[in-house]
């Protein structure tokens, strides 16, 4: 049986699925879902992604957490591991303490042996200082870099 990729999927892929405007970030959405379907990848979310999205009440909130039931069979959960990982990426700047959540998001994946945290936020995840600053992290404490991309990249680099 061949390898298949292990992805973490953030808040914002389950997003942009609904995004209203047809825009290249929806149409690599809805062929990385596609994909998923087709069995192509391992996909994973957290309790972190879960409480995102179920704090909000909207309409579009409870589409994203039946897209959840869909596609993805494996949550995540939160342990000291992850909690002091995230905390690193703290303490060495990489990652604001403001985005807390966007240093787990990064922790649970490297903690689970994940391959890819997928999302489109570009802010604090998918960006050369967040890259390098965790894969440094990562493996000064024994755990392997994670490629944090966009699910354009993954698209790409899975050549679908």
């Amino acid at each position: 049986m061949a390898y298949k990729i292990k992805l973490y999927l953030e808040t914002t892929v389950f997003n942009f699925y609904f995004a209203e405007k047809d825009g290249i970030k929806r149409q690599y959405t809805h062929m990385l879902f596609k994909a998923i379907e087709n069995g192509k990848f391992d996909v994973f979310v957290s309790e972190y992604v879960i409480g995102e999205i179920l704090r909000d009440t909207s309409i579009k909130s409870k589409k994203m957490r039946a897209l959840i039931d869909k596609y993805v069979k494996n949550t995540l959960y939160v342990d000291q591991r992850t909690l002091n990982l995230a905390d690193l990426y703290i303490k060495n700047g990489i990652i604001p303490l403001k985005y807390l959540n966007d240093a787990r998001h990064i922790a649970l994946a490297a903690v689970n042996k994940l391959d890819f945290i997928v999302t489109f936020n570009m802010g604090h995840i998918v960006k050369p200082k967040t890259m390098v600053g965790t894969g440094f992290v990562n493996l000064l404490y024994g755990y392997r870099q994670i490629g944090l991309c966009t699910p354009t990249e993954v698209i790409e680099y899975g050549q679908i």
